[in-house]
Order: structure tokens, then sequence, then C-alpha cells
């Protein structure tokens, strides 16, 4: 049997890890099952937790406000470092790339314990953007015994470092974790659901917008904001649900060039059940989200990327997404036709998704079975 440590801290993490940690449970004659959360992102973290029922065995509760980077790797070597010694786990899960995934690969490996890394390979060749993730997901690859890959060209990445052992293209669990979400939810009922976007008009065409990434802070979110804004007031049969983030920077621009604007709704930040229902409701989806990137498609929704560049390229060459940048008549030129051209709508909705069909969990867990 194998003693498996599940570390993450975030929200992305956790959903990505959820499905991986339901289907080891019920393995018990495989593996035994730990999770520790170092609590990166703490509300954010414990909604998921919630919603899929997971139960922390430890908790390293890291956050603090106005917290540095540096500071966070600190802390998480700190308080790392007793649950490995006392867990002594043979495997440690990461996922990503995370401040807690990097530093928690790094503790794990000088532990000797083994790191899976989970979603390996995704690069965009650019070491500041994102910044500081492309390096996290570096390091922690560098760090691993174990690379579990969402694409055939996040394995030629690995290949290009170096990394050709213990390799495998199995998916990405976000979409388990997608399938398994609106499962919960449509058992449980979707009336409240409506209830909570009672303001939202559902006989139009929804337009999900998400932006949070730090280098779309300024002046790229303040186009983006204006070209949301040209989209609202060309069409009528449009509405458009802006979930706005915490982060300040994010808030007074979205606020300042978005508040009061007809058709368009700015909302507090969605819990993963409720973004998850309404990606599913959405006619089209525009975000700077990885995680959205791979979750769209799935639920044959068109995405349209508010970033430069993007480690989800497959997703771009498989044509569930087109890459727009913060280019205010970029992101209205593409919204354009797919609001008025359905051909080109149902192209891009019926693509394939490159990030797998659910079963990404089971292959994981089937691979570690037969080492």
């Amino acid at each position: 049997m194998l003693k498996v440590m599940f570390l993450f801290g975030t929200r992305p993490e956790a959903i990505k890890m959820a499905p991986l940690i339901g289907a080891m449970k019920k393995r018990p004659e495989s593996f035994q099952t730990v999770v520790c959360v170092s609590a990166q992102h703490r509300e954010m973290l414990d909604q998921v937790l919630e919603f899929f029922q997971i139960v922390p065995d430890f908790d390293l509760d890291l956050m603090k406000p106005d917290q540095s980077l540096l500071g966070l790797m600190s802390s998480l070597f700190t308080k790392i470092e007793p649950v490995l010694d006392e867990v002594k786990p043979d495997l440690v899960f990461v996922q990503g790339d995370t401040t807690t995934v990097m530093a928690g690969a790094v503790a794990a490996f000088l532990k000797q314990a083994k790191v899976v890394h989970i979603e390996a390979g995704l690069r965009t060749g650019n070491k500041m953007s994102p910044f500081p993730e492309e390096m996290n997901r570096i390091l922690a690859g560098h760090t691993a015994e174990y690379h579990f890959a969402p694409t055939p060209a996040a394995v030629s990445n690995l290949a290009g470092e170096g990394i050709v052992k213990n390799v495998w293209n199995v998916g990405n669990t976000v979409i388990d974790a997608l399938l398994e979400g609106l499962s919960i939810i449509e058992e449980g009922g979707e009336e409240s659901y409506f209830g909570f976007f009672k303001g939202v008009d559902f006989s139009k065409r929804i337009i999900l917008v998400t932006s949070h990434r730090r280098e779309s802070f300024g002046d790229p979110m303040r186009q983006t904001c204006r070209a949301v804004k040209a989209i609202a007031e060309k069409y009528d049969d449009v509405q458009i649900v802006f979930p706005v983030h915490l982060n300040p920077r994010v808030k007074e621009v979205v606020n300042e060039e978005l508040g009061g604007t007809e058709r368009v709704h700015l909302i507090e930040p969605l819990d993963y059940p409720r973004l998850i229902w309404m990606m599913k409701k959405s006619y089209l989806v525009l975000t700077d989200s990885g995680g959205i990137q791979e979750e769209a498609p799935s639920l044959g929704k068109p995405v349209l990327v508010l970033r430069e560049v993007t480690e989800r390229q497959e997703g771009i060459d498989a044509g569930t997404a087109i890459l727009v940048g913060t280019d205010r008549d970029k992101i209205i030129h593409e919204s354009d036709k797919l609001l008025t051209d359905e051909a080109y709508y149902q192209k891009i909705a019926c693509a394939q998704n490159p990030y797998g069909d659910g079963s990404t969990s089971k292959k994981v867990l089937d691979i570690l079975e037969s080492l």
C-alpha cells in the first residue's frame, strides 16, 4: 500500500485534486490517503472543500493579509516540514503552478518523498508571463518523479527540458471535476441558482467574463472593460455577467469602466458550483483563467482568451478557444463574429476538447497501481 499525501492551497488546485482524492479513497487496498492544505487562498479554498466534501487531515492556515510571495514560501517551508516528518508519505501529489506547488514539491524532495505532478508540462516559454506561475511549474516539474501531463503538447514540453521518464498523457482532472460538480448540482436542484442570479435575464444570450491575472492589471483590464461595454451597448439580446475579483486593482478599474452599464451585471466572485453552473448557461465566455479555458469547451462554449500568450495553447490549436489578448478591437471583432455568424459559432462550440473526457483520475490511479 502506498501512503499518499495531497498538498494544495488554492481553489484551482482543490478543484483539480478533488476527483483524484475521491477516486483514491475508493481504492483503500492500494492507497492510504492524507490531505494537507496550505490555505494559500482561505475562503475560496474552503468553498471547494465543502462542495466536494473533503476534510483535510492537516491545515497549515498560511493566509495572511498582504503576504508577500517570499513570506508565503518561507511559512510553507517552516510548516510543512513537521507534517512530512509525521506522515512520512511515499508520494506527495501537487497540482499546477502555485507557490504552494513549487515550495511543496521542493520540501517533499528534500524529505525524499517522491513528487507526483498533476497537470505537468504547461509552458508559455516566458518566465515572466504568467508570473510567478511559469517558474513555479518549471521548478516543480524538475523536482517531480512522476509527471501526469494533460496533452501531447505538454509531454513534448517536458521532453524538451530532458524530462522523458515516468511521463504520461492522461488529460486534465479539471474535466473530471466539472462533470462531477454539475452532477452534484443537478441532483440537488437548480432553483437556488436561478434565485442567486435573479437580476439576470436568462431568456437572453449570456456572456460570462472573468479577469484577474497580474498581467491584466491597469490599462489591459481597462481595454477589456471598454470592449465589454461596447458589446453590451451593441446587442440588446445579450446579458453580460462579470464576477469581479476582490483585488482592489481589479475592482477599481471594472467599477469605473462598467458600473451602471445596462445589461452588464457586476457581481461578487462566484464559488465553484455557481461558476460552473453559470458557465453551462452561457453562450460565450471571455476569460484570462486557465481552468475556464479547459472547462468551457466541454460544455460547448466558445472561449475568447484575454491574454497575450497562454500555456494552454492546445485549446487554441484545437479551435475551442481564440487568443484575443486585451486588445479592445480584437475582443469586439471576435465577439461580433460569434454573436452574428451561427456557422462560425458552431464550428468552435463543437470542436473537440483537447483536455480529456472525465476519465483522467482513473487513468492516473491505474498507472500508479501498475508500477
